[in-house]
Parts: structure tokens; C-alpha cells; sequence
């Protein structure tokens, strides 16, 4: 298991356009990735899922991954949340 924590940069957050970029690169990995916030934690390739979230600019997210390619996921998906357009 691989885990990263990241501050959410981007100005809209992770909602609509952000979101479905974020749920498409997830779905290029093999492994299990989620991803959690307080107490919450959900898996990072559901749009659904990731949309309940409500993630903001400024919101601190553990992304977390579990497989063959774990290290490089959660690195991706870290580096798209720290942009602050994507």
C-alpha cells in the first residue's frame, strides 16, 4: 500500500470537468486507489463517489493505492490535485 497527502489547488475544486479527468486517469491503473478525506474514504475511480465528496480548493485528501502500480498512481493523481488547473 502506497499513500500520499495532497492539498487540493485546483480553483473549482474536484467537481464536474475536474472530477471525470481525475476518475479517467485513476481508471488507467491496475491498483485500488482511494480517496479520503477526514473519515471518509471512497474509491477514486467512481465519478459518483468522487463527486459526494465535495472537494474543494484547500482540502487536505490522503490518496491511497494498493497494486502493481501503486506508487505511480497516487504520484499522477497527486500532481493533477496540486495544479491549480487541469
Amino acid at each position: 500500500m502506497y499513500m500520499q497527502q495532497s492539498i487540493v489547488k485546483c480553483e473549482s475544486g474536484l467537481h464536474n470537468k475536474q472530477a471525470t479527468y481525475f476518475i479517467q486517469k485513476a481508471n488507467e491503473f491496475k491498483s485500488s486507489i482511494w480517496v479520503e478525506v477526514e473519515e471518509r474514504r471512497i474509491n477514486a475511480k467512481s465519478l459518483l463517489g468522487v463527486l459526494s465528496m465535495g472537494i474543494t480548493k484547500g482540502t487536505r485528501v490522503n490518496l491511497i493505492a494498493e497494486g502493481p502500480d501503486e506508487q505511480e498512481a497516487v504520484t499522477a493523481l497527486s500532481e493533477m490535485l496540486v495544479k491549480e488547473i487541469f
